[in-house]
């Protein structure tokens, strides 16, 4: 056989295997089942084997998928191996690779040390703030949401983990303490709640009593206020405990509900009626509104008056819509004063002694100025004309009051 050399190691011509090292060469094996080459493969393939281990050892450190502790377990054992691992290829890398490792997953294995140790502090001190919290609710007298707070505690001490058993036994008998002296003063105050229910159960059958008298009243607003104050007084009476409680109130609100019901039915037919009303008298304001006091003044007048027959009987309307039909109402009726008003001045005011002289005036001085033109007595006819203005001017003063 001859003598197979390449980088990493070589095949003597007596088949003695060697590998390469930073100290020298170190004997893997012996060949003597085939052609050098094909054996100097067979060892490098051995060495590739112990490669793709690191390699993967690597992959999962560098991912987080790895364990720190396993690793650098396994990084050790094989670079323990490499002085004697029967492989060709560059062992002076893999020492170097799994080095790192080591470093690396020791590194790891101190910090999760350290975020544990942090862990147990915080762990510990939640657990604490627990225990002081259930001492101060031991001597809490809001029963209810109390013992609510103190089951969900219970729940939140056993999510915390990490804690050392001997502190965490300590702080457990604290809770558990707090937790049956709350419990005792809870029983001993619901004990003493009997008399108290017994009395409540009473007060609350008068009141339920009382609710199903008024439940078939029409005398809306009055019911209503009563049944505002049946409810104060049902309030303050305090628990006639679960089961009576649950019977008296089922009677009370069926009584209130049946009350509120009709007078909702009630005032429903009401806004119906009024809904009625309003359309009415909406037309109503139409037809008055079509009406001209200047003309046919009697007969306008009389079809006002006969309108705000229609308008009284017509009935309520909506309060809203109340306020806008008044204003429209109160215009019509005022326009008609107006015109009135206005004729009564014109009839005084034509029945005036002065009035009367003037217009008798003017007739005669339109005759004259009249005459005065015919004739050509121009001079005659102009001052007659500026008489007449004068006294038209006095006229007009005297007619408007």
């Amino acid at each position: 056989m001859t003598e197979q050399t390449d980088a990493w190691g070589r095949i003597a011509a007596d088949g003695t295997v060697f590998v390469r090292t930073a100290d020298g060469e170190r004997q893997v094996g012996s060949w003597l089942a085939g052609p050098p080459e094909a054996g100097l493969a067979f060892f490098e393939r051995k060495y590739d084997e112990l490669a793709t281990e690191v390699e993967l050892l690597e992959r999962r450190m560098d991912t987080g998928a790895g364990d720190p502790r396993a690793t650098a377990s396994t990084a050790a054992r094989l670079r323990g191996q490499l002085a004697e691992a029967n492989v060709v290829g560059d062992i002076g890398a893999l020492e170097s690779r799994l080095a790192k490792l080591l470093m690396d997953a020791q590194g790891k294995l101190a910090s999760e040390k350290a975020a544990q140790a942090e862990a147990s502090t915080a762990a510990t001190e939640k657990k604490k703030a627990l225990a002081d919290e259930a001492e101060r609710l031991a001597k809490s007298s809001d029963w209810k949401a109390t013992g609510e707070r103190l089951r969900a505690l219970v729940e939140e001490w056993r999510a915390i983990k990490g804690v050392a058993r001997r502190t965490d036994t300590e702080l457990w008998r604290r809770v558990s303490a707090a937790r049956d002296e709350f419990t005792r003063r809870r029983g001993a105050h619901f004990a003493g709640l009997d008399e108290q229910r017994k009395s409540a159960a009473v007060v609350k059958g008068k009141l339920a009593a009382e609710a199903e008298t008024l439940a078939d009243s029409s005398e809306w607003a009055a019911t209503a206020i009563r049944f505002k104050s049946l409810m104060s007084e049902w309030k303050s009476a305090g628990s006639a405990g679960k089961a009576a409680e649950d019977e008296l109130w089922g009677r009370f609100r069926a009584a209130q509900d049946k009350f509120f019901t009709r007078r909702s039915e009630s005032f429903s037919e009401r806004d119906a009626e009024f809904a009625g009303n309003l359309k009415v008298k909406e037309a109503l304001l139409t037809e008055a509104e079509a009406l001209d006091p200047t003309g046919a003044a009697e007969a306008a007048t009389s079809a006002l008056r006969e309108i705000q027959s229609r308008w009284e009987a017509a009935g309520k309307v909506p309060r809203e819509a109340i306020g806008d039909l008044e204003r429209r109402m109160e215009a019509v009726e005022k326009r008609f004063r107006v015109v009135a008003e206005s004729k009564w001045h014109q009839a005084d005011v034509q029945g005036s002694p002065m009035v009367v002289r003037l217009l008798e005036s003017i007739a005669k001085l339109e005759s004259k100025a009249q005459k005065a033109r015919a004739s050509g007595r121009a001079a005659d006819a102009a001052a007659a004309e500026e008489t007449l203005a004068t006294q038209r001017a006095w006229l007009a003063q005297a007619e408007r009051g």
